[in-house]
């Protein structure tokens, strides 16, 4: 695998609720269509993407239109990163049984991280109350459609739905997006983006998305939304050697200083600033999803500082988010 996270070999995994749906994912009842988020009465089939950001270039579109139609303006189109196409053989994850598995296997390792995850916010007190598993990280292969929040693709990246309350993820976008946007997917990488999405399971457990209701712009509610993500992240980030599995055995038993200053410039390189003039934009923050690389980075950090309180994470709240 790489890198020097480490999983305890003695760790037992439960992988029922990641699975492999493969090219172009499972049929549900959802409606088909561009993922989107609803006006009006907060957030009704919600699909928030780790770097998905809506950008359009030089300052075309408008305003408000919400996520489905900013889709079509995204930075990340196939002829802009080339991301689509993505092939990969489907993996049985029922394979992946102990933390020693983890430490051999990139798939086995996304098992134990989303285990680690699962058993830190049912420990949470501000979370037990309210608290169930995600139902699934599905991981597809160039398309998937969703039950509840349409169809996406690859260019869309890792994204969770409040629908079906699953997180869907091509891992061929790792080495992709980070490759073009100057960084590296290293073990504790990979863990950051899926620790972020599960930050928006908890946000939907406790009713936080029904408070979106901008989408855009430096102080947009979907902003504070994916900070506040970050912030979840860095909570667990801060606690992840420490977490057990239902046996008491520690999940995660070596993260150094170095993984977190990779998953912190990993945070970096998602901010919508960063990506803007990345992509050869000029900064517009009106056009702002996600936050600044320096707003990233901030949450982030308060969550790992956090103690284990969520109410740090509060960024609603927040008069300053950087």
């Amino acid at each position: 695998m790489g890198g020097p996270m480490r999983f305890n070999s003695k760790a037992n995994l439960d992988s029922s609720r990641t699975r492999d749906v493969g090219g172009g994912g499972r049929t549900g009842g959802g409606s088909i269509g561009l993922p989107h988020v609803a006006g009006g009465g907060g957030v009704v089939g919600v699909i928030i993407a780790i770097i998905y950001v809506i950008i359009q270039m030089q300052g075309g579109g408008s305003g408000g239109g919400g996520l489905g139609q900013a889709i079509n303006g995204s930075a990340f189109t196939t002829n802009s990163v080339g991301l689509s196409g993505s092939s990969g053989s489907t993996f049985d994850y029922g394979t992946c049984e102990t933390g020693e598995d983890a430490n051999r296997s990139d798939e086995c390792a996304l098992v134990a991280v989303e285990n680690s995850l699962t058993d830190y916010w049912s420990k949470q007190p501000q979370v037990s109350g309210h608290f169930q598993p995600e139902q699934a990280i599905d991981v597809f292969h160039g398309s998937v459609q969703t039950n509840g929040c349409g169809n996406a693709t690859t260019d869309v990246g890792p994204f969770y739905c409040s629908d079906d309350q699953t997180i869907y993820l091509d891992t061929a976008f790792y080495d992709t997006i980070f490759k073009q946007l100057g960084g590296d997917a290293t073990p504790f990488v990979r863990a950051y983006v899926i620790a972020h999405e599960y930050g928006h399971h908890i946000q939907d457990l406790l009713g936080t998305m029904g408070k979106v209701r901008t989408q855009q712009g430096p102080d947009s509610d979907s902003v504070r939304l994916e900070l506040q993500a970050d912030c979840y992240a860095g909570m667990w980030a801060a606690a992840a050697t420490t977490v057990p599995d239902s046996d008491g055995n520690v999940l995660i038993e070596d993260l150094t200083q170095q993984d977190i200053n990779h998953a912190i410039g990993a945070a970096k390189e998602v901010g919508d600033d960063y990506i803007q003039q990345r992509m050869g934009g000029r900064v517009n923050p009106e056009q702002w999803t996600h936050g600044s690389s320096a707003e990233r980075e901030h949450w982030f950090q308060t969550g790992m500082n956090a103690h284990d309180d969520i109410k740090a994470c509060d960024t609603f709240s927040a008069r300053k988010l950087g």
